[in-house]
This record gives C-alpha cells, sequence and structure tokens, in this order.
C-alpha cells in the first residue's frame, strides 16, 4: 500500500517536473525570438522603461517623459567610447560576461555588506555587468535581485552576444539607457544636459554623461559635482585607449 502511494507521488512529482522543464524551454524560445528580431526591429521600449512610465504615471502624473531613438551613427563617436571606457572597457572583445570583473564586483559587496553589518546598516550592492548583461536586463526583465533572474539574465546576454552586432548592441543600449528621471537615451540626455544632438557631443561632454550611468538619478540633480568632473577627466583620459569600432 505504502509503496504504491510512493509510486504515485513519484510519478506526480516526475509529470510537474517535465511541465516546468517544459515551461522553462518554452520561455528561452520567446526570449530567443525576440532577441533575434532586434536585428531587424527597433524596440520602442524595454522592460525597465516601461516600468519606469508606469511609476511616473501613478506617482508623478506632472513629470516629462524624453525618449528619441535615432540610429548609431547619428550618436558622436565620443560618446560610443567613452561609455566603453567608462563602464565596459572590455566591450570590443568579450562574449558578454566579464567574469574577473563579476568576481571582483562579488569581493567588494562581500566587504561592504560585512562593514555595513557592523554598523547595523545594509549596504548597496555594485555591480561587475558588461553592458550586454545591463542591456539584457533592462530589455526583457524584472528589476528584482534573485538567483534565477541572474541566471536569465546570463541566458539573455549569451542570445544577445549570439545573435546581433557589438554595433547593434551598442545601438540599442545607447537608445534605451537611463540618463534621468524620465529620460531615457542619448538624443534626449544630450538634448537635456546640453542642448544639442549626440550627434555632435565632444569628448568632454560625452564622457559626463558617461560617468553618470551607474546612478543617473542621483547625479542628474548635481550633473557638475565635483566627484564627477573628476571621474569625467578619468574617463576622458582612457577613452584614447578604447578600439572602437
Amino acid at each position: 500500500m505504502m509503496d504504491g502511494k510512493l509510486r504515485r507521488v513519484a510519478r506526480w512529482v516526475l509529470r510537474w517536473l517535465c511541465w516546468l522543464l517544459i515551461a522553462g524551454l518554452a520561455l528561452q524560445l520567446v526570449f530567443l525570438g525576440r532577441v533575434a528580431a532586434l536585428a531587424v526591429l527597433d524596440p520602442s521600449s524595454t522592460s525597465f522603461q516601461r516600468s519606469e512610465a508606469w511609476r511616473l504615471a501613478t506617482q508623478k502624473p506632472d513629470a516629462r517623459w524624453r525618449h528619441e531613438w535615432v540610429e548609431l551613427d547619428a550618436m558622436s563617436i565620443h560618446l560610443q567610447r567613452a561609455v566603453i571606457a567608462s563602464e565596459d572597457a572590455l566591450f570590443p572583445t568579450h562574449s558578454g560576461v566579464d567574469w574577473q570583473a563579476l568576481q571582483q564586483a562579488w569581493a567588494r559587496n562581500a566587504q561592504r555588506q560585512a562593514r555595513a553589518e557592523a554598523r547595523g546598516r545594509s549596504a548597496r550592492p555594485s555591480g561587475g555587468s558588461t553592458l550586454t548583461q545591463q542591456l539584457a536586463k533592462n530589455l526583457l526583465l524584472s528589476g528584482e535581485r534573485t538567483l534565477f533572474r541572474k541566471g536569465q539574465e546570463l541566458l539573455l546576454t549569451f542570445m544577445l552576444e549570439g545573435l546581433l552586432s557589438k554595433e547593434r548592441i551598442m545601438e540599442i543600449y545607447l537608445n534605451h539607457v537611463e540618463w534621468g528621471e524620465g529620460l531615457f537615451g542619448a538624443e534626449a540626455a544630450a538634448r537635456h544636459y546640453f542642448g544639442k544632438s549626440a550627434r555632435t557631443l565632444n569628448a568632454h561632454e560625452a564622457a559626463r554623461l558617461a560617468v553618470m550611468l551607474p546612478a543617473p538619478k542621483r547625479f542628474q540633480r548635481n550633473p557638475y559635482s565635483a566627484f564627477l568632473n573628476q571621474r569625467t577627466q578619468t574617463v576622458v583620459a582612457r577613452m584614447g585607449q578604447v578600439q572602437w569600432p
């Protein structure tokens, strides 16, 4: 009697595991199709943009929304090099993930968390994500921090790198990355901060925009702070070493 009951339970568990596996594979095929479509179709928005639009609509209905798509050729080469120099130095050559940068970020976060816990506080984690990982997260995923979401982010990262060129990844990234509250994309950012198009940004202007990316809402409040001024000079010095495109 007990053996029969165990066999029924085992069959039930196996059946559900099979359905979960099928559902997981179906989800990956959906993601694969959406990524493949990006080779020829410009995305009108990202998952992160849609969540931000909803937040602003419900919490700050008077907030202004700015976003305009432009081709990569219509963006200053200085901006492209500045973003690589500031955010992801190995972008032109890596396959989507900079494992050394991830390892260093994990080590830094562990140290920060230990110090914060000693003071009874919580530490904000720093990332080691590449531009492709950032795009994968913002394009199709939610903002929650879970092991499952991180695994899905890695799968999407490899899909993006496998199906799109580096130039296309850069184009989509620069057109949808956040540069302030309700402010998305290089063209909107260039016009907001400098009153000019993204095509005409010089090296210092491009570097200043690039260094804002880790915390755009915070830096938006004071885009000419001493920290940003110093960091801008550092990125300008690095830009000459970037081999792009």
